[in-house]
């Protein structure tokens, strides 16, 4: 069995959505008070509470209706976060990682999760439980639950950048497969983990896989000249140091909040499409073993301004964690792996080439071609654990393509993206002035049949004048001389 997250958004109305802020800043008040009880016993040099056992007999002594309409259980859920997070910490430091900090920050609101038989989830209709005296509080989710009823374990009710969600975890077992279709361990196949390719995969027998991410990559290129433009237009509505900031400022702000949760939301989805993609290729490729590149170590180099927001961009903690937890549920294990050196060392002659500048990879001792991420993915395969052998580096009718980020603004021509606005002012091209369009040659054999073929001149009748932009026209004579009468005497009166 293993857990799986959705996330539904909620549709409440307005006395609804007051009173599930009221549950998110009750949380808040018992994550505050949580804090400050540490740093009272800190203060008097007392060993820390940081114990769930020990901080729920805590929240006992504050007695019944102390925060609100949050109940026992939401506010138990509270101080699991807090233990969790304490000691997640704690190992950390153990480890030698001296940037890990335990929790003192405070938070005004706080996520809150409710187990299986507190709540009461029927099709979109959310019963969330609220301390005892108050009335119910009952939601409408803005979409199905994937999973059944029953295998529904625990609800998060949280707020991210103006949406209020709620995250709906279940038991989903692991898949089954027919006899003779289930995944084979011995079948190993490398991932290598790239930005123009999320995920480049080489199995047995010369299969390999690509999935191109250049929608993804031009999501985060857009977004970020957009942040850019709207900082620049609201550089002047600033605050200053220890300055609250004026209500367009604030305005400014919120705005650019819900445009980077907007993002981010765009960005995990395109990448939870491309680690299915992979899934469904290892489960038809009967591949059993996922040996997948590691390359976190090249986040912490310094290579400029441009790489760091590239690798920031990348979110590679993200593609092993999601490809982790799809390839557990089909029932495939994966290995991680230093990927150091794979695109540039032969999996033919094992030397060490020049790394190429494109995507094809040429060895120049002993004539190993291909695509450069799969000839790094098939490298990765032999680093597994208990080593192995070097599959045949995939080519031609072998390899599969994929894309990912369909749903993307701008990718499809039916979706236009609106942060893409045209410019002003059509470019043109050559140099100033432009050179004279050529005379059409007279008579209709000069016609191309292009769309810019010259309009045809109506037949005048002897002694029309012919007609010119900017002149006004009149039907009759006398509508001429009593026009002409008008502008004369309007002269004479010095109008």
């Amino acid at each position: 069995m293993v857990y799986r997250t959705a996330r539904c958004g909620l549709r409440v109305t307005r006395g609804q959505r007051e009173r599930v802020f009221g549950l998110l800043r009750s949380a808040g008040d018992v994550w505050c008070a949580v804090l400050e009880l540490a740093s009272w016993r800190r203060r008097r040099q007392d060993p820390p509470l940081v114990g769930y056992q020990e901080l729920c007999r805590e929240l006992s002594r504050s007695g019944p209706g102390t925060f609100g309409e949050l109940d026992i259980t939401g506010a138990r859920s509270v101080l699991r976060r807090y233990s969790d997070a304490w000691f997640a910490t704690a190992k950390r430091r153990k480890q030698g990682d001296t940037s890990a900090r335990y929790p003192r920050r405070r938070r005004a609101l706080v996520p809150v999760r409710w187990y299986a038989g507190t709540f009461t989830l029927d099709e979109r209709r959310l019963r969330i439980p609220v301390a005892r005296g108050c009335p119910p509080l009952e939601v409408r989710l803005d979409r199905d639950v994937p999973y059944p009823a029953g295998q529904v374990r625990s609800v998060t009710l949280g707020y991210d950048a103006g949406r209020l969600y709620a995250d709906v975890t279940a038991e989903v077992p692991v898949a089954v497969y027919p006899p003779g279709h289930e995944p084979d361990p011995a079948r190993i196949a490398g991932v290598d983990l790239g930005i123009i390719h999320p995920y480049a995969a080489a199995g047995p027998e010369g299969q390999g896989l690509l999935v191109s991410g250049r929608a993804v990559r031009a999501e985060c290129r857009q977004q970020l000249r957009d942040r850019k433009g709207r900082s620049r237009a609201a550089a002047a509505r600033a605050p200053k140091p220890g300055q609250r900031g004026s209500r367009r400022w604030r305005k400014h702000r919120r705005t650019e909040r819900k445009t980077q949760a907007r993002h981010a939301r765009r960005v995990r989805q395109a990448q939870h499409e491309a680690a299915k993609q992979v899934i469904s290729w290892a489960v038809d490729n009967r591949v059993g073993t996922l040996v997948v590149g590691d390359p976190r170590g090249v986040l912490n180099l310094k290579a400029g301004r441009r790489h760091n927001q590239r690798t920031r961009d990348w979110r590679v903690g993200h593609l092993i964690r999601v490809l982790s937890d799809k390839a557990e549920a089909a029932g495939i294990s994966v290995n991680l792996a230093d990927e150091r050196g794979t695109s540039s060392t032969c999996p033919n002659c094992a030397r060490r080439v020049p790394k190429p500048a494109g995507r094809n990879f040429t060895c120049p001792h002993c004539g190993q071609g291909g695509h450069r991420d799969l000839v790094a993915a098939a490298s990765i395969a032999a680093r597994g654990p208990g080593g192995g052998i070097i599959p045949e580096v995939p080519a031609g009718a072998g390899i599969t393509h994929r894309r990912t980020g369909a749903h993307l603004p701008g990718v499809h021509p039916a979706r236009r993206d609106p942060r893409r606005r045209p410019p002003s002012r059509p470019k043109t091209a050559g140099t100033w002035p432009a050179p004279a369009r050529p005379t059409p040659p007279s008579g209709n054999g000069g016609d191309t049949g292009s769309r810019s073929r010259q309009r045809e001149e109506p037949a005048r009748t002897p002694g029309q004048h012919p007609r010119h932009y900017g002149q006004v026209h009149y039907a009759t004579e006398d509508q001429r001389r009593a026009a002409s009468r008008r502008v004369d005497g309007s002269k004479r009166s010095g109008r």
